[in-house]
């Protein structure tokens, strides 16, 4: 099941994709909550539908660096938060504080978390989460590891929250201005989704609506301003995101 967050007159509403009228069901309540998925009857074409980030994180957003790195236990990863602020939707721009002396785009997966976890097992994480949902963790070169992760906007998340996702057939791919530049395969991940979950639930507590990011897999690609960054997994879906940063841009001779 694919849920989506629109944009309509109304305000923001969730809705379940469904592939075989290519629309959108637009959901009563916020299915993290609701006892039961209710439809209010009303559908919206997938052309017509305005998407928006498919989760704001109640408290936080946990990442972790290193998740690709064979052998690595718990203790080798590193570990960062991102304030909710951070979290923008799936085609909407980036603005780049003008602080930043450089930015580098990271593709990932991020699961989103259903239920309040601390101190859990891998088991027990896979009970809480809600589903898995496409990101770029967007990150500030050259300061400090804090200020390069928390300002506004430096989390495109979407388009969809994906509840039935293998992670283990997933390719992740990123693309700035069409070219290639990231190309994994989430299965060389060297802990599974619930493992950092599990992970994370062990640094601080998880509550419902919090994200907890996978890592990326590949070198960063570095990106400037104008440039059209494209994240895809599949099973999910795509980001797609233009940079704004003027003083990032090539200077003319």
């Amino acid at each position: 099941m694919k849920i989506a967050r629109l944009s309509m007159q109304q305000g923001y509403r969730y809705a379940i994709y469904d592939p075989d009228a290519d629309d959108y069901i637009v959901l009563a309540d916020d299915p993290l909550f609701a006892r039961e998925v209710k439809p209010t009857g009303q559908r919206v074409a997938k052309a017509d539908a305005e998407l928006v980030a498919p989760m704001l994180p109640r408290t936080k957003v946990f990442g972790f660096g290193g998740t690709y790195s064979q052998g690595a236990t718990a203790a080798d990863l590193s570990t960062f938060l991102k304030p909710s602020t951070s979290v923008t939707g799936p085609e909407d721009p980036i603005m780049v504080p003008q602080w930043a002396p450089g930015l580098v785009h990271e593709a990932e997966i991020a699961v989103v978390i259903a239920h309040p976890l601390k101190d859990a097992t891998a088991a027990q994480a896979r009970k809480a989460i809600l589903g898995y949902t496409v990101i770029d963790d967007l990150t500030v070169t050259g300061v400090g590891p804090a200020q390069a992760k928390y300002w506004d906007s430096s989390l495109p998340l979407g388009p969809v929250i994906e509840t039935d996702f293998d992670y283990q057939q997933a390719r992740i791919t990123s693309r700035v201005n069409g070219n290639l530049v990231t190309d994994v395969q989430a299965a060389d991940l060297a802990f599974s989704p619930e493992e950092l979950v599990a992970i994370a639930s062990q640094h601080t507590s998880l509550l419902p609506g919090d994200i907890v990011l996978t890592g990326t897999g590949t070198a960063n690609g570095e990106v400037t301003h104008q440039d059209v960054v494209e994240v895809t997994v599949e099973g999910i879906g795509t980001i797609r995101n233009q940079i704004f940063a003027p003083h990032l841009a090539p200077q003319a001779n």
